[in-house]
């Protein structure tokens, strides 16, 4: 499995816009074939910033995603409403206690 992380912060116009934007297709990437959960988490601290938490079945799968024409719609308008560049990062379970 792979844990997908993606910290993206919002210009203050920006984030209405993107929360309908993850709305509206939460459930077609949450159904997207190799992907096993989806999750959208706010910082505490600064309400522009948000992270999406995504568990996908292999890094294939979500190579899938990313090259797919959803991921194209979606993070083509996302990527417009940034104050500053995103990051991302692929993680696998190591230690569970």
């Amino acid at each position: 499995m792979l844990i997908r992380i993606v910290r993206m912060h919002f210009t203050e116009a920006g984030v209405d816009e993107f929360l309908q934007i993850f709305d509206i297709h939460k459930e077609a990437i949450r159904n997207f074939e190799g992907c096993n959960h989806l999750q959208l988490l706010k910082d505490l601290k600064d309400s522009n910033t948000y992270t999406t938490l995504s568990y996908w079945k292999d890094e294939e799968s979500l190579n899938r995603y990313r090259k797919s024409e959803l991921f194209s719609n979606v993070w083509g308008r996302v990527k417009t409403l940034f104050a500053e560049r995103s990051q991302a990062f692929s993680l696998q379970k190591f230690i569970e206690l």
